[in-house]
């Protein structure tokens, strides 16, 4: 190419530059730069294609030209590890995304993984096109020649990539939600990235191009130009635009380097292979994006000899698949417009059968109509001299489209046939003012024929009223009208082993695992016990899979039991992405569920709690006796050496599990077990003292300290411990927030170092203390707390409950009561039962009883300065003396045991009451025992009434 070919233009710029410019010599740099940038690209001996990314017009001009060129060797910037990946395309239905995937990171910073790169590829795409052509055509060459996935995260600043944010979506169900994160959090390979990195250029061609945001902006200004355009004229106008972004991206922009980095990348591998192939360059076609495409790097251009060193890979094994992508995923993942790829995808289907081009498809390419066997391509056609297209295409006005009427009346029809069917009272008047709302938009935005884009907008004003009566708005349902939100699959073939296998081992429940609807698989287990492996492999995908891709409806997994009859709803297919991801860390469930358990008890943050949960999937799930032993014996290791009792409540409650499990099916316990105890018991005598005075040590971890020592007690002392550590650490205790001086109280009682009528003793005093009285409810919440380490204080607990209900002032009582509900209900809520029951045995169980009810820690023999001097206290008239009158021969009998006499029987029908004799006496000192038998009357009373 001469250098004269742009000489016209670059004068023409330059004139305007000067003439209404404030600084002239700047524009005029800037705008003289692209005029260079698009000769020097042109004029490369390797031709080089610039692209968009899923751009219709980019497609078509990829069609075109490949079936004008047939070139011979195809060089694609797409990470060069992918390669194999590409032939699996195939057996897919796109949209898919190419996915490199590592999590056993080496040479990356620790925490930073798993790593993971996709690239989606839709069918209304230049890489596609060039993808299928290259594949299919015989004697064709594909080279993908960007940095690899490793070099991907090289480049990365920072330890640990961003996680891309997602476009502002639109109100939709939670299916469009899931399907618009189907890539995760993975690293994005945009090929053509073809968008403003100067926040005020973008606002600025927003603003005069009166459109919302930057998508319908190259739709009107690029795309509806170009689609028609002849090669020289698509090329020259890409680079034109690449050169003219590349010039004003902001000077911080930390993009910059990396992207020089990839065309040098690029350039130094399309010389080596030229080198080793010696393919001719002018068989070759280079595919990049149209930023890349103005490069000025000093590797630029097959006649440069500039050296570029390619760092080594680090030695992370990276795994690669093909995952299913989406429409609105590959929107959100690159920051598109809601909708933009769907319409692209619409654009791309009209724009073939009006230009009569025939596309580039793979043979066997899933979700599509079958087709004639492909004719032989024409022979080439040479290629003429390159003229400047861009003065005409500059200076001109694009041609625009007449309206369409028959279209927009379509879909003016369609979206009110679509909004009655979503609860929108819309008709046909609705129709007709969609019709015209669109053409009068477009001629306010100087557009001949409405986009899609006035059509949304139009319906929008028109059938939208105050609120959505379902669960899609006017918008989401003119995305879905011009497409809908497409989704991909992965073939069978193309799964990795592990999802081949989890599909083949679930066929006999008879549901189609493919399909994205959620499906209910029924499981009668009795009936069909061949069913019990797909039920095995349920619950452990229940594990490893996300909460709704697997879930029971009836039946559950525990230590102990097995569902004869369970109900699932499997959304295998929505998920299909986590189960490929499944295959990249193991070629069996089971084996993806050994190495993650192991991965989590031996993960720096492991606790004891964590083994022992990873000991219980163990047994449900796997079933190896060695895998388990091994995590127990972590297990036994973590809780030696850990330094708080933060998880005290959840080892407890899990070793006791576990224990009751073994106790059950093994004839003794393993030795994980006991040296757990053994451990468990040293330890916790040992953190005992400082976890009383720690005021971050809730009252609820002591509680559980003790649960554990007191309820191990009897196996611990079996196994060699000694129980004068425990009454040591008890002894050393000393604690001052109240909640914890009622635990330790209840230790001590549990202990046998206090007796029950000295706790008695001590609570009635602090009841008699008006500056105890607001703390109060503190000890309460302690005893409440203490069940868990000695559940013989539960009547107690009732008893001082009940004194607290009736003793305490409301300013203390009402505040207090919604904690003690959210205490018992978060924290405790096996001890409500235990308290319920109590209290069920202690009060009334009828309403009348109330009135005449006495609390049995009420009655007290009458002592004082009022009793006879020289005689036992008497016992107090009422029931109990007449029971005892009326019932002689038990007393008799039991006096008789006692060695006592009987002068008391005269004295009692006398009425004067047992006062004399030893009996008497022995019924006065210690009345509790004829209390009770005196209230168990009364019950027995009261239900032979009934």
């Amino acid at each position: 190419m001469s250098q004269g070919t742009f000489g016209a233009l670059r004068g023409q710029l330059l004139d305007a530059a000067a003439a209404f410019a404030d600084a002239p010599s700047a524009l005029a740099d800037i705008l003289s730069g692209m005029v260079d940038d698009v000769d020097r690209a042109l004029g490369e001996e390797l031709e080089i294609f610039p692209v968009c990314h899923h751009s219709p017009a980019s497609a078509l001009a990829m069609v075109r030209r490949l079936r004008e060129k047939q070139p011979k060797v195809v060089y694609l910037e797409l990470c060069e590890d992918l390669r194999p990946l590409l032939d699996e395309l195939r057996n897919c239905r796109l949209p898919v995304a190419l996915q490199a995937f590592a999590s056993d990171l080496d040479g990356f910073p620790p925490g930073s993984g798993p790593l993971s790169v996709v690239a989606p590829i839709t069918e209304a795409s230049a890489e596609y096109q060039a993808i299928a052509y290259a594949l299919d055509t015989p004697g064709v060459e594909l080279v993908l020649v960007d940095r690899s996935a490793d070099h991907v995260f090289q480049w990365l600043p920072g330890e640990r990539p961003a996680e891309p944010q997602a476009a502002p979506a639109d109100d939709d169900t939670a299916g469009h939600e899931e399907d618009a994160a189907l890539h995760g959090d993975a690293v994005g390979v945009e090929i053509g990235d073809l968008r403003p990195r100067f926040a005020e250029l973008e606002a600025h061609l927003l603003h005069h191009g009166k459109v919302r945001h930057w998508s319908e902006w190259w739709d009107q200004y690029v795309e509806q130009p170009l689609a028609g355009a002849d090669y020289d004229t698509y090329r020259q106008v890409m680079v034109l635009i690449g050169s003219l972004f590349r010039r004003l991206r902001p000077a911080e922009d930390d993009r910059s380097s990396r992207d020089e980095d990839r065309e040098r990348y690029m350039w130094t591998r399309m010389r080596e292979h030229l080198a080793t192939s010696g393919a001719d360059p002018a068989d070759c076609l280079y595919v990049c994006g149209a930023y890349h495409a103005a490069s000025r790097v000093e590797q630029f251009g097959l006649s440069s000899d500039v050296p570029y060193d390619i760092s080594p890979r680090t030695g992370t094994r990276w795994l690669y698949g093909l995952i299913p992508s989406s429409q609105s995923a590959i929107e959100a993942q690159f920051g598109l417009a809601s909708g933009s790829v769907s319409i692209a995808a619409a654009t791309w289907s009209k724009a073939l059968t009006r230009w009569g081009v025939t596309s580039f498809r793979l043979d066997g390419q899933k979700g599509a109509a079958k087709r004639a066997k492909r004719a032989p391509l024409p022979a080439p056609a040479p290629q003429g001299p390159v003229t400047d297209r861009l003065s005409g295409f500059l200076a001109n006005p694009p041609a625009l489209d007449g309206l369409d009427e028959a279209e927009l009346l379509g879909w003016c029809v369609d979206i009110v046939r679509l909004a009655r069917r979503n609860g929108y009272l819309a008709s046909t008047a609705d129709a007709i003012a969609v019709f015209e709302t669109s053409i009068l938009l477009a001629g306010m935005r100087n557009r001949a024929r409405p986009t899609p884009y006035d059509f949304q907008d139009a319906a929008v004003t028109c059938i939208e009223k105050d609120v959505v009566p379902g669960r899609r708005d006017v918008r989401r349902l003119c995305e879905i009208l011009l497409g809908g939100d497409r989704i991909g699959q992965v073939g069978y073939e193309a799964l990795p082993p592990l999802a081949r296998d989890v599909y083949d081992r679930l066929e006999p429940l008879g549901v189609d695992l493919e399909k994205r609807t959620i499906q209910r698989a029924l499981l009668d287990l009795a009936a069909n016990p061949e069913l019990g492996p797909c039920s095995h492999l349920l619950w452990m995908l229940r594990r490893l899979l996300p909460e709704d891709a697997v879930r029971p409806i009836m039946g559950e997994r525990r230590l102990g039991e097995r569902s004869i009859q369970e109900s699932w709803d499997l959304a295998i297919g929505r998920h299909q992405r986590s189960i490929i991801e499944l295959g990249y860390e193991g070629v069996t469930v089971e084996q993806v569920l050994e190495q993650r358990l192991r991965r989590t008890v031996w993960a720096p943050k492991a606790t004891a709690a964590v083994a022992l949960a990873a000991v219980e999937d163990s047994i449900l799930y796997l079933g190896s006796r060695r895998f388990t032993e091994e995590l127990g014996a972590r297990a036994v290791e973590l809780l030696s050496a850990e330094r708080t009792v933060d998880d005290a409540p959840d080892v407890l409650r899990r070793i006791r599990r576990l224990l009751a499990h073994y106790r059950a099916t093994e004839p003794a316990l393993p030795e994980w077990c006991e040296a757990f105890v053994t451990a468990g018991y040293a330890h916790y005598c040992t953190l005992l003292p400082t976890a009383f005075v720690d005021e971050e040590t809730g009252v609820r971890q002591v509680a559980a300290m003790l649960g554990f020592l007191f309820s191990m007690e009897s196996l611990a002392l079996a196994l060699g411990c000694d129980r004068a550590q425990l009454e040591l650490a008890v002894q050393q205790s000393h604690p001052a927030a109240p909640a914890k001086v009622a635990l330790l109280w209840a230790a001590r009682f549990q202990l046998g170092l206090m007796p029950l009528a000295e706790l008695r003793e001590q609570c009635d005093e602090l009841l008699a203390n008006p500056l105890v009285i607001p703390a109060f409810p503190l000890y309460l919440s302690g005893f409440v707390q203490a069940l868990e380490p000695a559940p013989a204080l539960t009547p107690f607990v009732v008893e001082l409950m009940s004194k607290a209900f009736g003793r305490l002032p409301d300013t203390v009582l009402l505040p207090w009561l919604p904690k003690l509900i959210t205490t018992l209900r978060d924290q405790a809520p096996e001890l409500v039962p235990v308290l319920v029951r109590e209290a069920g045995r202690t009060f009334p169980a009828a309403l009348p009883a109330v009135d005449t009810w006495v609390p049995p820690w009420s009655a007290r023999p009458r002592s004082g300065p009022d009793a006879a001097p020289g005689r036992a206290p008497a016992l107090a008239a009422g029931p109990v003396a007449d029971l005892l009158a009326g019932n002689p021969a038990a007393c008799d009998a039991v006096a008789a045991l006692l060695g006592c006499d009987g002068e008391w029987r005269s004295t009692v029908q006398a009425g004067d009451g047992p006062g004399h004799g030893e009996v008497g006496a022995l019924l006065a000192l210690h009345p509790e025992t004829a209390d009770a038998v005196a209230v168990l009357f009364d019950h027995r009373t009261v239900a032979a009434s009934r």
